[in-house]
Parts: C-alpha cells; structure tokens; sequence
C-alpha cells in the first residue's frame, strides 16, 4: 500500500513514446543547447569541477554531514542503477512543467525512472523516444512524491503549489510530529523509484491544516530549479518484481 504514495496525475501513463514533432524538437533542443553549452562552458567547468571535489572528499571521509544535501550513490541499495544525463530542456514558469533530458531507450532509460541531480530530487521520467526523455517536474502540480521529515521518519506527500520555483509543499505530516525550520526533508523510500534519503530541502514555514490533524509545510529546496543541466536517472532494477507481486 505504500508503495502507492508515489503518484503521478496520470495522464502520462497512457503513453510510451514521444511522438515523432517532440523527437524532431528535441533534436532541435539538443543542438541549440550545444551551441549555448559551448559559450557556457566556464561556468559548466566550475559547476563539474566541485563536483568532482565533493566526490573526492566522500571518497576520503567516511562519514557525510548529516545535513549535506551531496547525494551519493554508493550509500544506497545496489538495486539501483545511475545514469548520467543533461537537461537539454528546462521550464519552470509554468504549472505543468517538463523537462527534457539527452537520453532516450538507446541508453536503457524507461518511463518511471526517478531523475535527481547531485544536490537533490529533480522529477519523474514520463515519456522517451529512441535518444531522448520527457522528466515530469517537481514544479508540476500533478506530481505526487513521497517523502519525509529527515529526523523523524514521519513522511507525507510532495507536491507544489504552483506559486514559486524555490518552494514546494509537503502535505499530510501529523500534526504529533516535531516539525521545526530548518530541517531537512528527504525522500521516505515508500516507492519503487526513488530510494530513501534522497535530498529534497530544508522546512521553511509551516501551519496546521483547516481541520488542524495535518501540516502544511513549505520546502526550500536545495536544487535551484532555474539552474540545473547535470542529472542522474535513476533505475531499480526490482520494480518488475515489486509490481508483479502488488498486481497478484
């Protein structure tokens, strides 16, 4: 049953595969952001190379900062598998917001894959073509993401309001918990895609609900949504099986 908190609005199931105007446009994307990659390829350089130096010091430090929002893949289950990819495509202006990524069912990537970046959750894989993938968002207001209070382990639903790229909303948290600003909010693991502990952002505000059972919390997330080019996808390679055994 808790497997099930991970949703999507779920339009995007009913389809596999981009159909062939998006392959074209994002062939078209793909070389205009070549193009924009080679004037920015300083700033790039910057963002690579301190990355390179958090893998570095993970590898000399055993232990990570419990309020680190690095993400390394090595701390969880070896059933998951990680991808590299670039975002050849970001909107954020929008409700429904989709990303598109540089890698498609030729590099093994299928719907349903978790997509995060080295400081945190990013979005879903909802369509692919041969080189190519759509991402459903975070900064969508069908997305539904289970996640939880970092140091509690009380978890509730993900989602965003639509207002600002910098915030989203964890619905449902019970009004017992100890919910404090400043503390982290992560992925819960109560799904098939995304492991537990992935990065998402810090408690900004928060309130009771009308009813006052449940809080409304406001995350500043660690990623900046405006930003961001450099992805891992994520696969598990046990949902077949999860999913076998919750459809018998």
């Amino acid at each position: 049953m808790s497997l099930l908190f991970t949703i999507q609005s779920h339009s995007y199931h009913k389809s596999k595969f981009i159909n062939s105007a998006n392959f074209l446009t994002g062939g078209i994307y793909n070389s205009v952001n070549n193009i924009s990659g080679y004037f920015n390829l300083k700033s790039q350089n910057q963002l690579l190379a301190e990355e390179n130096k958090r893998l570095r010091a993970l590898i000399l430090n055993s232990e990570i900062q419990p309020d680190s929002a690095y993400i390394d893949s090595l701390t969880f289950n070896k059933a998951y598998r990680f991808y590299n990819a670039n975002i050849i495509k970001n909107s954020y202006a929008l409700t429904d917001n989709i990303l598109t990524l540089n890698k498609g069912t030729n590099d093994s990537i299928k719907q349903d894959f978790g997509v995060i970046s080295s400081k945190g959750l990013i979005g879903i894989v909802d369509k692919t073509s041969n080189n190519y993938a759509t991402v459903l968002s975070i900064l969508n207001t069908t997305s539904r993401i289970s996640a939880q209070l970092k140091k509690t382990n009380h978890f509730g639903t993900l989602t965003w309001n639509g207002d600002t790229p910098d915030l989203t909303q964890l619905i449902d948290i019970p009004k017992i918990a100890p919910v404090k600003i400043g503390d982290t909010i992560i992925t819960s693991g109560r799904s098939s895609i995304f492991p537990k502990g992935v990065p998402i952002g810090l408690i900004e505000s928060f309130q009771l609900d009308i009813a006052e059972n449940y809080y409304e919390i406001n995350v500043q997330l660690f990623n900046d949504m405006t930003n961001i080019e450099h992805v891992y996808i994520i696969e598990n390679s046990n949902t077949e099986e999860i999913n076998t055994l919750l459809h018998e």
